[in-house]
């Protein structure tokens, strides 16, 4: 099975490649802005997919949807391809898939409320602790009393059924407060009002739709549209995470195998973690943990690698670092912690290596 090429070494000439068998290792590509963590991305998605695995990643910019059409060859990147020692290389197209949560620029997301559940949910809707936990007993209820909540429609009613009955639900469940009750509503509306409404609902996406293979044996690439989305941080991180906490429930264990059986790549990565709660950062870290044995690669991009948390930075072993400019105290403390998470080489000064790499130069 031909490996992933990643590039060619600038000192030693050497080509640089990600065996198959190693891409459930998970990863991170970090970088700051313009520096080549996109076409890092696209490489990578481009080389699974000819390797036959499946790949799924957000769209946030605009420029991975060209995945999707051949490009034009010129004599530049020929002169490239050859330079890197690509035999015959020549311009193409890959399978690609379109997603979209509002369903304008590809096929729509849809999951149901129950699914989401009470944590992803209160996330979305950026609930403190109490109305947190006025919305838990209200998933509590429904489940008792065997009602469905499909999309926000069944669930602002069973918000009402508890603004009703509050006093009883109050002396079996806990209390609920009116207020908490009306602040989950107004947020319902606001979500409702940024074009949440189509999100929940059915039919839900079953996991095999971004699981595919075309005839010929290559991964589909599934590409979300993100450009709107990622402007609602909070909505855009928490769906990818339910994404992936599908995944790690519903896939069997598989153990280490050739090739992964999906390669999930998590864009913006930061958004994830800024102003996570611990019970979401120990949940996410659970998550990468363990669906390595369940044949999924994940694959985190950001510009700092302290936008990761130590504890999930630990598990990712593929690194693709790019340049990052010490400017800023900011940027000097992430340069030396980019560094420190390399391994010691004494004939590399890696802080000096990160902050003088050039555009689409990095440390692999």
């Amino acid at each position: 099975m031909d490996p992933i090429l990643l590039g060619k070494g600038v000192t030693d000439d050497i080509q640089v490649f990600l065996q198959p068998r190693f891409g459930n290792r998970h990863g991170l590509v970090a970088g700051a802005t313009g520096t080549g963590k996109t076409v890092t991305l696209m490489t990578l998605a481009e080389g699974f997919s000819k390797l036959g695995v499946p790949v799924f990643m957000a769209d946030v910019k605009g420029d991975v949807a060209g995945l999707a059409m051949p490009g034009q060859g010129n004599d530049k990147l020929l002169a490239r391809a050859k330079d890197i020692g690509i035999d015959g290389w020549a311009p193409a197209d890959n399978p690609v898939v379109f997603w979209d949560l509002y369903g304008q620029l590809g096929h729509p997301v849809r999951t149901t409320v129950s699914e989401m559940g009470p944590t992803l949910l209160a996330r979305i809707l950026e609930l403190n602790d109490t109305q947190s936990g006025v919305l838990d007993i209200v998933f509590k209820l429904a489940d008792d009393r065997g009602l469905l909540l499909l999309d926000l429609e069944d669930l602002r009613a069973v918000l009402g059924l508890v603004a009703d009955q509050r006093k009883d639900i109050s002396t079996q469940y806990g209390l609920v407060s009116a207020q908490s009750v009306a602040a989950i509503q107004r947020n319902l509306l606001r979500l409702s009002q940024d074009g949440g409404e189509g999100f929940f609902g059915e039919p839900a996406l079953e996991l095999t739709d971004i699981m595919r293979t075309t005839p010929d044996g290559h991964g589909v690439i599934g590409i979300l549209a993100a450009a709107q989305l990622v402007l609602k941080p909070r909505l855009y991180s928490t769906f990818l995470l339910w994404l992936l906490s599908e995944l790690f429930e519903r896939l069997p264990e598989v153990g280490d195998l050739d090739k992964p059986k999906l390669v999930f790549v998590f864009d913006e990565a930061h958004l994830l973690f800024d102003d996570a709660p611990p019970a979401l950062v120990q949940r996410v870290e659970q998550v990468v943990r363990l669906i390595r044995s369940k044949g999924v690669g994940v694959y985190f991009c950001s510009q700092f690698p302290d936008d990761v948390p130590s504890s999930i930075l630990g598990q990712l072993g593929n690194r693709v670092q790019h340049a990052l400019r010490a400017f800023t105290p900011r940027d000097q403390k992430a340069v030396r912690t980019a560094a420190e998470t390399f391994v010691p080489n004494p004939r590399l000064d890696v802080a000096k290596a990160i902050s003088t790499l050039g555009t689409g130069e990095a440390l692999v």
